[in-house]
């Protein structure tokens, strides 16, 4: 097996895990606060990361990659997990969803910027239409509804993508679960103090689906889904497997619909099967 066909597999796994974030996300902000959901979850996974770190003995990185390193820790661990608990105060986690679609082509943007990848012209072009026809429905579903949800979700998907070029371009010297482990060290400290400050007065009305969602954000969304996801980047090349994120609103919005009862739309189910269409193109094209 080539290190391309290991990339889109551990993709696949990863995006797979992914997929139900936004509706533990939306389970988790029910019953407990966006800015300490958003602490607790990088903290949990923060400890996890760093018994990890301490059981394998691993090296401390070098000054070359801190700086990276941290735009991991802004992008993937305080920046996209908050603004997102924030835009699912405002939307639902399946209108949220939808959002998503637009991961890959600004992971893909970044991947440029920051690690040189240069796709053909037609890796753009099924790129773009897949990205536009998700942008295109979430226009039409209500953006008037709420500005601030939709507003959130936009900011969500840049910075995303920029941690996820990042840790991808780190993960190629680095190693994929090292990467996100450090990151979340890294960012420990602020989030303790940032879980202290916003501590809830009582957990007492705090519902088992709430809690189960905060497990699961912590452990899977936040440690899990990243060893796998930037393993597949790093391997398969970050614009290529980085589509494979075009196929999660499709997984998502199931989620959603099997474990919130929220309503899937037959809409929403063109604009997933379409995008998965472009994903498909976007791959036999990226090389």
């Amino acid at each position: 097996m080539n290190e391309n066909t290991k990339g889109w597999i551990n993709g696949f796994i990863g995006m797979l895990i992914f997929s139900a974030s936004l509706p533990a996300t939306r389970a988790a902000v029910a019953d407990f606060d966006p800015v300490f959901l958003t602490a607790a979850r990088a903290s949990i996974a923060a400890i996890l990361g760093a018994m990890l770190l301490f059981l394998y003995q691993e090296k401390l990185p070098g000054k070359a990659d801190v700086f990276s390193i941290f735009i991991v820790a802004i992008g993937v661990v305080i920046g996209f997990p908050l603004l997102t608990a924030l835009a699912l105060q405002q939307i639902s986690a399946s209108y949220s969803i939808v959002f998503i679609g637009l991961l890959p082509l600004s992971t893909a943007i970044f991947g440029v910027l920051r690690a040189g990848e240069r796709p053909g012209l037609p890796f753009w072009v099924f790129a773009c239409i897949g990205s536009a026809i998700v942008g295109g429905f979430a226009l039409s579903s209500g953006v008037s509804n709420s500005f601030l949800g939709n507003t959130y979700m936009a900011g969500a998907i840049i910075i995303c993508g920029f941690g996820y070029a990042e840790g991808a371009r780190l993960a190629r010297t680095l190693g994929g679960w090292q990467t996100i482990s450090w990151a979340l060290v890294l960012s420990l400290p602020f989030m303790v103090i940032l879980a202290v400050f916003s501590w809830p007065d009582s957990f007492a009305n705090i519902g088992p689906d709430a809690w189960i969602g905060l497990v699961y954000v912590s452990v899977f969304s936040m440690l899990v889904g990243f060893v796998f996801w930037y393993r597949g980047l790093a391997q398969g090349g970050i614009a290529e497997v980085g589509q494979l994120q075009l196929l999660q609103p499709f997984f998502g919005l199931m989620l959603a619909a099997v474990l919130l009862g929220e309503t899937v739309t037959f809409a929403m189910m063109v604009v997933s099967a379409m995008v998965i269409l472009c994903v498909l193109c976007a791959k036999y094209f990226a090389r």
